[in-house]
């Protein structure tokens, strides 16, 4: 999957509606903090039926969080509905890339493995 194919996918997938989400303001000059508010603010980009992503699309996204072409707003999306998965596989993916994440993606990266492990346990 490229990136344009996957904002492709994710457009059409937004046509069926997205996910309902919590929102908040965080007030604070700490990286982390501000990071963790950026991954709630991205909760915006799942769409409704994320839950339902064939795993061979979910497979085929994953592999973009390993290029060092992709950019960093692609990498946030794909984390985004990687974390919601029920998956072992998907799981082991986050598990790998926040092993050793782009620099800027730390905190988000841990976060969206966070949550993972959540919807895994």
């Amino acid at each position: 999957m490229t990136e344009r194919e996957f904002w492709q996918f994710l457009e059409k997938s937004w046509e069926k509606g997205r996910a309902a989400q919590m929102t908040g303001v965080v007030d604070s000059s700490d990286p982390e903090m501000q990071a963790a508010a950026k991954y709630i603010e991205k909760h915006s980009l799942l769409p409704a039926d994320y839950q339902n992503i064939p795993e061979g699309i979910i497979t085929a996204m994953s592999g973009l969080l390993f290029s060092e072409k992709v950019r960093r707003r692609t990498k946030e999306a794909v984390l985004m509905i990687l974390a919601h998965q029920q998956s072992k596989r998907v799981l082991a993916t986050l598990e790998k890339y926040s092993k050793d994440p782009d620099r800027r993606l730390k905190v988000f990266s841990q976060l969206a493995l966070n949550e993972c492990e959540m919807w895994n346990t």
